[in-house]
């Protein structure tokens, strides 16, 4: 009896193990090891049934013995396997990477570090206009305080034309941020267009507001014109050079070199010396931009948020008053909105104004709350008989603070039908100082009397302007420095008595035509 039993389960069991195989799907192909290449045509036949299980982990398939009546039976009940998804289409499942590389950067830097894509310049000027900014510490300071108004706007305009990120850092080397900067050549604002170039592109320049100084209107002009240069040359260090040197500059030298059969790359034109250093100051920038620390700098964290809005102005407002309605300085509202010319926006000259985007509401507030004239300035056409010393006490103000108001200097020519704006009766604006409203520097003949400094080994902007008591500012609109290098002559106009006697000073003469002191970046004994 137990005998019988015995075999009664033993087939009991085989019967239920054939019923419990012929229900496992079975997967005809496991599928290559980790780091393993699928190729198509090695791929079985998944309509094949197969009598065995895969193992596990993709390995090697392992033979299970069974009897051949089970295996029959397994063989009869095979369920076709359900299609397995590619590894390919797995791998793109696995995306939380893309998603860290998606979100947006809090710091605008590095934000703009990530956009970089011009090609390296490699070039021993690469590291002489490192080394000079390195050795600047407070002028790169103030270069970047200036450019947190600013940059958020220019990226923003360059990452939507699909350019490099570095054509955001280009007003550093055009303007050093600041947007009254004005050369001798006349160029001015942050991109610093020259009056024909920023008319082609459409900047008006008028009595009221010059728009080479907008930061709006120059920075989507200046992008135009990068694009446009970069469609010529296909070569973003050519752009670069054509936008310094012009475009037909930069082809001459290309023709020239093409003649010859030597190479068109930006390195190997034939440049005057300011273009030759033009791409490397941006090349240092960006290499100090992206490795800090390793230039003794530092940058603070700018938030990657737009830092100015735009709103309507008024038919006409003091710019006093606007800068108390948004409460805010008037320096700060004149660093927004540069491109004015006079103390009083012009609506019909000056459509909108810029403002912190954290200002707005106050000044819409304050705007409709005011119900007082707007502006205490009026326009007035001069007439036979007008002088300006006689309007200036008709309508009490001091005859200079007039002409400043005007922008009338010495060159100026006034008489019948010149427009001028006169403080209206009874404002008070004649007592009041005006704010600092850009007005170009007067060209005056060349002055006599001048020295000349020899620049020693170490020597700083700093330290010279400190030596002779004159500002750095005025050192560089004298010399149009770029890098000080041993041996360059600066001309300096002003010594007061008191300044220490400079080493080297050296006197020129009324004979003695002055040189144009353009910073070169080569050491003195390889000019």
């Amino acid at each position: 009896m137990s005998e019988k039993l015995s075999r009664l389960l033993a087939a009991t069991a085989m019967c239920i193990l054939a019923a419990a195989c012929s229900q496992i799907p079975v997967d005809p192909d496991p599928g290559p090891a980790s780091g393993e290449k699928t190729s198509p045509a090695a791929a079985p036949d998944v309509s094949a049934p197969a009598a065995q299980p895969a193992s596990t982990a993709g390995g090697a398939r392992a033979a299970v013995p069974a009897p051949a009546a089970t295996a029959a039976a397994a063989t009869k009940s095979v369920v076709p396997a359900p299609e397995l998804a590619k590894p390919q289409e797995t791998k793109d499942l696995e995306i939380p990477h893309a998603i860290d590389l998606a979100r947006p950067a809090d710091d605008l830097w590095d934000r703009i570090r990530k956009g970089f894509a011009m090609a390296d310049l490699e070039s021993p000027l690469v590291g002489v206009r490192e080394r000079w900014y390195a050795s600047q510490p407070e002028y790169l300071k103030r270069m970047i305080e200036r450019s947190k108004l600013y940059l958020y706007y220019i990226v923003e305009e360059v990452e939507k034309r699909g350019m490099p990120t570095e054509i955001a850092l280009l007003p550093m080397v055009e303007s050093a941020f600041n947007p009254m900067a004005y050369s001798r050549s006349h160029a001015s604002g942050l991109w610093q267009f020259i009056p024909s170039t920023g008319k082609t592109f459409k900047l008006s320049q008028n009595w009221w507001a010059d728009s080479r100084r907008d930061v709006i209107a120059s920075t989507n002009a200046a992008l135009d014109y990068l694009q446009a240069l970069y469609e010529l040359h296909g070569d973003w260090h050519l752009a670069l050079a054509s936008y310094n040197y012009g475009e037909n500059g930069v082809a001459r030298a290309i023709e020239r070199n093409r003649a010859r059969g030597l190479p068109t790359d930006y390195l190997s034109l034939k440049m005057p010396p300011e273009t030759r250093g033009y791409v490397p100051k941006l090349q240092a920038l960006k290499n100090i931009i992206l490795n800090p620390e390793a230039f003794g700098a530092s940058f603070e964290p700018i938030p990657n948020e737009p830092y100015f809005v735009t709103v309507p102005t008024p038919s006409a407002i003091d710019i006093r008053l606007a800068a108390t309605f948004a409460e805010m300085s008037v320096d700060e509202l004149i660093a927004l909105n540069p491109a004015l010319n006079r103390p009083m926006i012009s609506g019909p000259h000056t459509q909108t104004l810029v403002l912190p985007a954290d200002r707005v509401d106050a000044f819409q507030r304050n705007l409709d709350a005011y119900d007082q004239p707007l502006t205490s300035w009026q326009p007035y056409t001069m007439k036979g008989g007008d002088s300006l010393d006689r309007l200036a006490a008709k309508h009490a103000i001091a005859l200079s603070k007039l002409k400043l108001a005007n922008g009338i200097t010495s060159r100026t020519r006034v008489g019948p039908g010149f427009q001028l704006l006169l403080p209206l009766k009874g404002s008070g604006v004649g007592a009041q100082p005006l704010p600092a409203v850009f007005r170009p520097p007067v060209h005056s003949a060349p002055r006599r009397g001048g020295l000349v400094h020899i620049v020693r080994k170490g020597e700083t902007l700093y330290g010279i302007s400190r030596r002779y008591r004159v500002s750095t500012d005025s050192l560089l609109r004298w010399n149009h420095v770029g890098v000080l290098t041993t041996g360059q002559r600066l001309i300096i106009y002003r010594a007061p008595a008191k300044a220490r006697k400079p080493v080297n000073p050296v006197k020129i003469s009324a004979a003695q035509p002055k040189q144009n002191v353009v910073a070169s970046l080569l050491p003195a004994g390889q000019r």
